[in-house]
């Protein structure tokens, strides 16, 4: 882990609540899904958050992740070289994380660099690799490797195209339901506004004769 000072007060509690929705449950399985992804000779960390943190931090593994999910040639990480300077491996990191959204991971699952390599929010980190790993399931392209029950498949949208003919028929159909004005009129209404005249049952007007001036 990268060296910092201590956390103290409202910090130091903000950082407790972030560390208590870290799985190791989860890290078991993304580590088993990292391995069976990226090869047999990738060495497995060993279990603790830290080590999970150390094991990814230097961006490569990420980046090796990312391209096994990809056909040969067509990787979003053209190269990936081994270094221990610092911007180098945040930005491999960065490459990683911009590679995932390109791949379909929703920008809200996405963890910040620093998450990562100052291990500052591993839950992030975890839920990242989730929503990869699930990602990466629904694709069902054929480049997902390890157990099927690792991650949920994502539900798929069905999107229906309809031809010209089944819109016009379908704009006809509405018309018809919503009715028609046709011949109607506005004899007889009276405009709004306008005091309705009342008369008396015995008046000349309502039994059809004019009164005389």
């Amino acid at each position: 882990m990268a060296n910092r000072g201590p956390s103290y007060g409202l910090s130091r509690e903000v950082q407790d609540k972030i560390e208590q929705k870290y799985a190791a449950e989860l890290e078991a399985r993304l580590v088993g899904w990292i391995v069976a992804q990226c090869g047999d000779d990738l060495e497995r960390p060993e279990p603790g958050k830290q080590n999970f943190q150390k094991w990814l931090m230097s961006g490569t593994i990420l980046c090796r992740l990312i391209n096994s999910l990809y056909p040969s040639g067509e990787e979003p990480v053209k190269k990936i070289t081994e270094t221990s300077m610092v911007f180098k491996q945040m930005e491999k990191i960065s490459q990683f994380l911009q590679a995932a959204e390109d791949y379909g991971v929703n920008r809200g699952d996405i963890f910040q660099t620093v998450d990562l390599w100052e291990g500052k929010d591993m839950a992030a980190v975890q839920r990242t690799l989730m929503a990869l790993g699930s990602e990466a399931l629904t694709k069902d392209d054929g480049h997902y490797c390890g157990d099927k029950d690792w991650f949920h498949r994502k539900a798929k949208i069905h999107k229906r195209e309809f031809s010209e003919e089944q819109l016009r028929q379908g704009r006809g159909l509405i018309g018809m339901q919503m009715g028609s004005n046709r011949g109607a009129s506005q004899s007889g209404m009276v405009g709004y506004g306008t005091p309705r005249q009342i008369m008396r049952h015995d008046s000349p007007r309502h039994n059809g004769h004019q009164s005389n001036p």
